[in-house]
C-alpha cells in the first residue's frame, strides 16, 4: 500500500512540473540583421557554383547559420560581417532592425519574412564581388513560429494577431504578433534586436501569449 501510494505521489508531481512548464509560455529568441540569398546571388557573391557552409543548426528545423558574411551598403552608412543564414532560397532577401536601417539610409518596411513587394534596396559585397539587390531589404514582422500541437494548446491560428508579455525589469507586451503554424516549426517566438532590447531579452526568456 506504501509503495503504491508513493508511486501515485511520484506521478502527481511529474504531471505537476510538466504543467507548469507548459504554463512557462513561449522560448523568445532575439533575430540579429542577416542574409537570405538565393542560387543567383551565391553565384554572383562567392563565384558560380558555390556552395554556402554551415556553421551551426537554428532552431527552426533545417534553417542554419553559414560560415559566410557579407557588407550591407546603403546610400548613408555600411554595415560589415553580416551573417548569412541558409540554405538558398527562392529571392534574395536582407533583413535588418529600424536602428540598422536608419544608419545606413535604407527604407526598409515592417514585413514577414518572404514578403519583399516595395522592399527597400542596398548592395551587397564580398571580397569578390559587388551586387545590387533592387528589392528585398525589409525589417521582419515580429512573430510566432509554433507546431500544430502547441498552436491547439494556446488556442491560436495561422496568420493571427495576437499579443505577448514579458516579464522581467523592463517587462512589456508586444502586439501585433503574427502566429506561423507548420509542422515544419518548433515553437519559439521571433524578436529583432530593437525589439529584445526593449525588453532586456536574456537567454532562455519566455512569454506568454495574449488573446
Amino acid at each position: 500500500m506504501m509503495e503504491l501510494n508513493l508511486d501515485h505521489i511520484v506521478d502527481e508531481i511529474i504531471k505537476r512540473l510538466q504543467k507548469e512548464k507548459e504554463d512557462d509560455g513561449v522560448l523568445v529568441e532575439a533575430s540579429g540583421r542577416h542574409v537570405h540569398l538565393s542560387k543567383e546571388y551565391v553565384d554572383l557573391l562567392f563565384g558560380k557554383g558555390y556552395e554556402l557552409t554551415k556553421k551551426r543548426d537554428l532552431s527552426q528545423p533545417g534553417q542554419y547559420l553559414c560560415e559566410e558574411k557579407v557588407t550591407v551598403i546603403g546610400p548613408k552608412g555600411t554595415i560589415h560581417n553580416v551573417s548569412v543564414l541558409g540554405p538558398v532560397r527562392k529571392e534574395s532577401q536582407v533583413e535588418l532592425s529600424k536602428t540598422d536601417a536608419v544608419s545606413i539610409g535604407v527604407n526598409a518596411p515592417v514585413k514577414m519574412s518572404g514578403n519583399i513587394e516595395n522592399s527597400g534596396t542596398v548592395i551587397i559585397a564580398t571580397p569578390l564581388s559587388v551586387v545590387k539587390l533592387q528589392n528585398g531589404v525589409i525589417v521582419a514582422k515580429r512573430h510566432i513560429h509554433i507546431t500544430p500541437e502547441d498552436s491547439m494548446r494556446y488556442g491560436v491560428m495561422n496568420n493571427e494577431e495576437v499579443s505577448i508579455k514579458i516579464n522581467g525589469e523592463r517587462g512589456v507586451i508586444f502586439t501585433n504578433v503574427t502566429v506561423r503554424v507548420s509542422d515544419k516549426f518548433s515553437t519559439v517566438v521571433h524578436l529583432d534586436y530593437d525589439e529584445a532590447n526593449a525588453c532586456g531579452f536574456t537567454k532562455g526568456m519566455r512569454a506568454s501569449i495574449l488573446k
